[in-house]
């Protein structure tokens, strides 16, 4: 708690003034976690101090608050390409990023609990903007790349690149957390000096937190997260399945079944979506047991732990990324007809590739269809959106799509 005060003092981010009678006094709370590496071990007790933002006015204590986050497609066709390319990705975190940005506008805070200065304990702080702090520390983050040469992309305003001396190197920001690499692996070195000369660095080292890396190969996985979740919902001692729901059984609102406990239901089911990052295969049954939220019933409950099971069967599932795979685009599209009965709306479903598996989605469509016809042309129209996007997003790596083969339930070939 006290290196986290420290870290204000140094970073000059408040001074303690009069209590003012006009300016809205926020309010400040601690937040701990224990950080830990990839073997679950605690490395490291973190301790925040945060201010309680909501007690902010928009207008008058903020004013923009948006700050770009690379989606998670991005960081697969980064993936993609350093696997293509055999480019080594490093990454490393800001310390104190939020402390980082421009001092544009200023608010008052309370002292710290049990941290009040003995000589001026009514005194409060002036310290610098917290609701827009991501915003203004990505500001600080972008100029400074930009003042090193760096070119911001057009389609994704998180991914930076450099040309140097014909070796192209490539960073990726996510919040406070830089994933980098090149083609000239001493160049990544460089840069992490350069980066701690300006900024409080943590470095972390290699990407291998959830990549593995095997003889080129990239592979994703989420073991240690899918094994604290099957120990959180206590579902050690139950019997792992091969599939992730019935094929026999259709899942409804049953109105007549018996009601479980929201927040419990709702944990579960918030802690599943992350899983698709690696385990695209439980999408569907997360996003229809989702659904259920308002009014959970027996059969839901048993429909996500059948989930869990699952994911206890297949512990070490995750993404391959092969060496030398073609970068070329490839969709898929499917849907069902009236899937759901309770509204008689169809679900659509699509996976887009690019050296492996990029991005997929499922989605219940907001009109009801007329023929399975419609219904697939639905499920064509989503998938399309999305290669659209990722074909303006390899344009930043200098890759020019064409025609990209879109193959829809009836097996025919359609062209976007």
């Amino acid at each position: 708690m006290q290196e986290e005060l420290n870290n204000f003092t140094r970073n000059e981010v408040w001074v303690l003034e009069e209590r003012p009678k006009d300016n809205n006094i926020i309010g400040t709370k601690w937040v701990f976690r224990n950080k830990q590496d990839e073997h679950g071990v605690v490395v490291r007790h973190k301790a925040w101090l945060v201010a309680k933002g909501f007690a902010q006015v928009e207008g008058l204590d903020f004013g923009k608050t948006f700050a770009p986050v690379a989606r998670l497609e991005a960081i697969r066709i980064l993936l993609s390409y350093s696997s293509h390319h055999k480019i080594k990705f490093y990454q490393m975190d800001v310390k104190n990023a939020f402390l980082n940005g421009y001092n544009n506008e200023l608010i008052y805070v309370d002292q710290p609990s049990g941290f009040e200065d003995p000589r001026k304990p009514n005194h409060v702080k002036q310290g610098l903007v917290w609701t827009q702090a991501s915003s203004t520390g990505y500001e600080r983050l972008r100029d400074f790349l930009i003042m090193q040469g760096f070119k911001i992309r057009k389609v994704d305003m998180t991914l930076f690149t450099k040309d140097i001396n014909g070796d192209l190197f490539i960073c990726q920001i996510y919040v406070d957390h830089i994933i980098f690499g090149c083609t000239n692996e001493k160049l990544s070195h460089e840069f992490g000096d350069v980066m701690s000369r300006e900024f409080e660095m943590s470095m972390i080292g290699e990407l291998n937190f959830f990549l593995g890396d095997v003889k080129g190969r990239i592979f994703i996985h989420q073991d240690k997260y899918c094994k604290d979740l099957i120990k959180k919902f206590k579902m050690d001692d139950r019997l792992p399945i091969e599939t992730p729901m019935s094929t026999r059984e259709h899942l409804d609102a049953d109105m007549d079944g018996k009601s479980v406990d929201q927040s419990t239901y709702r944990s579960m089911i918030g802690s599943l979506p992350y899983l698709t990052a690696s385990w695209p295969d439980i999408m569907f049954s997360v996003c229809l047991c989702a659904r259920f939220q308002a009014a959970p019933k027996e059969s839901h409950l048993t429909a996500v732990k059948r989930i869990l099971r699952y994911l206890k069967h297949t512990p070490s599932i995750g993404l391959w990324y092969p060496k030398g795979a073609k970068l070329e685009l490839l969709g898929y599209s499917d849907s069902d007809f009236v899937g759901y009965r309770d509204d008689h709306k169809s679900t659509s479903g699509g996976a887009i590739c690019f050296g492996g598996p990029r991005s997929r989605g499922r989605v219940r469509s907001k009109i009801v269809a007329l023929s399975i016809v419609e219904a697939e042309y639905i499920a064509v129209g989503a998938c399309c959106a999305q290669i659209l996007y990722m074909k303006q997003s390899l344009l930043d790596y200098g890759i020019v799509c064409g025609s990209v083969p879109l193959l829809c339930a009836n097996e025919r070939r359609k062209n976007r």
